[in-house]
């Protein structure tokens, strides 16, 4: 399709930037630019907005871009990202208030801090309460599912939505809420808990993710979900994965589930590294990797 620029889309509050590199955006560190990128003031300006622009015009969100690939040839359409004004977390009682583009870390701290216990897994889940709402996100022990009290959304005609965990259709890293869903804000639940353990549990959780994960490195996470009855890991270990490399593209060596770019890899070595290691593991095993990370975008 033709190049979406900012003149033919409607008046906003918020920001339109053109030709806008997406590499900036993403833990990667690489891919191309979108067409335009829009940045919205709040809630009402984005529903504003996609009640106003032409069905005709592709239109893809972006989060913090931590488990995130944009393809070398860029994104067509407008791209949006949510940024400060989605990122609040409010306490009351129990329950915290989060935007969609607040870090998960900081939630769990937050939560913390309020002294509110079963929060604590989000503290090691490197992205943000949007995506963590879309993917189901979890780790050590615990789930988005397991906390949303009920997440509000904007569809692709503007319309705004409060959707209840029943109206999720959780599954192990996915949901079933349309994908033209853009989520906004959610709010979870905890229980009351002592504020030093809950800072002690937090403090674990990172210290095992320091020692098992790259977290340092420029990396998209976990690059593939686990098959039921296997983890992805083992697999990727069993086929000579952990430590391979094209380009400047690797799999880690410290925990072969992650995909690291070394320096100036292109989204294009990502991937192309990524989608050998699936082609092995489903001659060797028979079993299909799934991808974990999202890849957006054009190749080049």
């Amino acid at each position: 399709m033709s190049k979406i620029t900012i003149d033919g889309l409607p008046d906003v509050r918020g920001r339109y930037l053109p030709d806008a590199p997406l590499s900036k955006y993403t833990w990667f560190r690489t891919g191309g630019a979108s067409d335009v990128l829009f940045q919205p003031a709040d809630e009402k300006d984005l529903a504003s907005f996609l009640k106003a622009v032409s069905p005709d015009v592709p239109v893809t969100v972006i989060g913090v871009g931590s488990n995130l690939l944009v393809r070398d040839g860029g994104v067509r359409g407008v791209v949006i990202r949510l940024g400060g004004p989605f990122g609040k977390v409010e306490i009351d009682g129990l329950r915290v208030k989060a935007g969609a583009a607040a870090l998960d870390a900081m939630v769990a701290r937050k939560a913390g801090a309020a002294g509110i216990a079963g929060l604590e897994f989000l503290r090691g889940i490197p992205g943000s309460i949007g995506g963590a709402l879309r993917m189901n996100a979890g780790a050590y022990g615990g789930e988005t599912k397991d906390i949303l009290v009920e997440a509000k959304a904007v569809d692709r005609a503007g319309v705004i939505h409060t959707l209840k965990p029943d109206d999720m259709g959780y599954a192990y890293r996915t949901c079933a809420v349309p994908e033209d869903f853009i989520f906004t804000e959610a709010t979870f639940e905890g229980k009351a808990g002592a504020r030093d353990e809950i800072e002690a549990r937090m403090a674990d959780i990172m210290a095992k993710r320091e020692e098992t994960q790259p977290i340092k490195e420029r990396t998209g996470g976990s690059t593939f979900k686990n098959p039921e009855g296997h983890k992805s890991w083992q697999l990727i270990d069993s086929v000579g994965g952990r430590g391979k490399t094209v380009g400047d593209a690797k799999f880690s060596e410290l925990h072969c589930n992650f995909l690291i770019n070394k320096g100036n890899a292109t989204a294009e070595d990502i991937e192309t590294l990524g989608e050998t290691v699936r082609a092995d593991v489903l001659k060797k095993h028979g079993v299909e990797l799934h991808w974990e990370i999202k890849r957006i975008g054009e190749k080049a």
